[in-house]
């Protein structure tokens, strides 16, 4: 990674129309359950605000985000945060674009007052459980046949990671 500059940063408004765009570009059954966003959708809206996104850019050009937030609006549950969405376009991949958006999302947690960092995984995508595994998370809970993809029954994988010590 040494020839590349990575930037981590929180996403603005005017990341709309390039994270959009990624996010169409990396789009597939292997993590996504909901059919795929017409092309030309905005990215944020008011459930999906940019101060919830992490970007990451390299030398300059947008490759990567990550989402995380409150997994429920529940004070029992504040000392949670929840990663609901990454992606890292397939040309950026490989370059440790995903281990640093991990990081830095649970590092902006922790300095929110997370305790622990939770997501979930369809169990068919074994390049994402290998990324989050080396990043510490372990698998919580598995929600067998949860989702039906392609004709297939997927499972659904907890995982979570605690965010101290």
């Amino acid at each position: 990674m040494s020839s590349h500059h990575l930037t981590i940063r929180t996403a603005t408004t005017m990341d709309d129309t390039a994270l959009a765009e990624l996010d169409h570009a990396v789009w597939s059954t292997l993590h996504a359950v909901a059919p795929q966003p017409p092309e030309g959708r905005p990215f944020f809206d008011e459930a999906h605000t940019p101060e919830q996104h992490l970007v990451a850019e390299l030398d300059g050009r947008l490759v990567g985000y990550v989402r995380q937030v409150p997994p429920t609006p529940l004070r029992s549950n504040a000392h949670v945060r929840q990663i609901q969405g990454l992606g890292v376009l397939p040309d950026a991949r490989g370059l440790g674009v995903g281990d640093a958006l991990i990081e830095a999302a649970c590092e902006a947690a922790r300095a929110a007052g997370a305790r622990k960092m939770t997501l979930r995984v369809l169990a068919h995508n074994g390049p994402a459980r290998r990324l989050y595994e080396r990043r510490g998370f372990t698998v919580d809970g598995i929600l067998p046949g949860e989702f039906l993809l392609d004709g297939a029954y997927v499972d659904d994988v907890w995982m979570g990671r605690s965010l101290t010590a």
